[in-house]
């Protein structure tokens, strides 16, 4: 018989405000802590100098992190031209350097070049898997990485300032798997004068903005646990944008227990309307999200059940 895992049952999403100079799993094991939860993990990795939008899903939510991976990103970045760095952010060793340096009008003339489906290489300090081992890991071994480039969406790439003749501040918005770092590292070389990432922040993910997290510290300063969890948002938040469809209480049962409901008959006709098949949606009983469904073959069919 497996063990129970201590800790509270809590479901739902905290948005936590990631200082820099931490990984998202030392964030997730300070909130577990913190709010004695049984289950926690992330909507997305931020690498450990980067601050913002770590969304935390608690319990149930966990069900619904793919739908966060999946959706847009916003960030702020700040580049230092002059530099290449083997990790394409301040932390790793210079490798190359240039006096050359961009004019507002050099800039604003590539950027058009990494908007729309590009093919972006991604760094060698990062995540992926070469073999079954990470890239980063073979990387501070000091293997020679090679790693293919991948299709990325960037929907939009703004100059927002340029502080000094080494800086400059750019805001980007992106799909899944788009690595910033990257950005400014075949920026810089578009430019001729080498780039890295010197400071990273991100704005949004999915259906979350700036105005749904805390920091840390706040989380912290509240009596242990009770406040805290009154920060947890509801486990649909993060499916904003996917319809809800109402379910009748046999309905909702048969759906709780894995089973598909039939949509077929005429007097269905008007709740399937506006699907088509292969559409997702929240089936919900009342105010509780029951699963999440796909329309297909004129039947509704789950694909995660929730026990809320």
């Amino acid at each position: 018989m497996a063990r129970r895992r201590k800790g509270r049952n809590i479901n739902g999403w905290l948005v936590i405000d990631k200082p820099s100079g931490m990984t998202s799993t030392e964030v997730v094991n300070r909130v577990r802590r913190l709010l004695d939860a049984r289950k926690v993990g992330h909507g997305g990795t931020l690498d450990p100098l980067a601050t913002g939008l770590l969304p935390l899903a608690f319990g149930e939510a966990t069900k619904t992190v793919a739908w966060v991976m999946e959706g847009d990103k916003t960030y702020r970045f700040t580049v230092r031209w002059g530099e290449a760095r083997d990790s394409d952010d301040a932390e790793g060793e210079v490798i190359a350097e240039s006096d050359a340096r961009p004019t507002r009008e050099d800039i604003e003339a590539v950027l058009p070049r990494f908007v729309g489906e590009i093919e972006q290489v991604p760094p060698i300090f990062s995540a992926i898997k070469i073999d079954g081992q990470r890239a980063y890991d073979l990387a501070r071994e000091g293997e020679e990485i090679e790693l293919k480039p991948r299709l990325i969406r960037i929907d939009s790439f703004e100059l927002v300032e340029m502080p000094d003749r080494d800086h400059a501040v750019f805001e980007v918005k992106s799909g899944k798997g788009a690595y910033m770092r990257s950005l400014a590292r075949d920026l810089g070389e578009a430019l001729g004068c080498y780039g890295h990432i010197a400071q990273l922040r991100r704005l949004a993910v999915g259906p979350f903005t700036e105005e749904d997290a805390i920091s840390l510290d706040s989380l912290e300063q509240g009596e242990h646990g009770a406040a805290a969890e009154e920060q947890v948002l509801p486990v649909e938040t993060a499916l904003d944008d996917i319809p809800a469809l109402a379910l009748t209480e046999p309905e909702a049962a048969r759906m709780r227990s894995g089973q598909a409901i039939s949509l077929l008959s005429r007097s269905q006709a008007e709740r399937v309307r506006d699907l088509e098949p292969g559409d997702t949606v929240c089936a919900m009983s009342g105010d509780k999200l029951v699963a999440i469904a796909r329309f297909e073959g004129g039947e509704l069919r789950p694909v995660r059940v929730l026990n809320l």
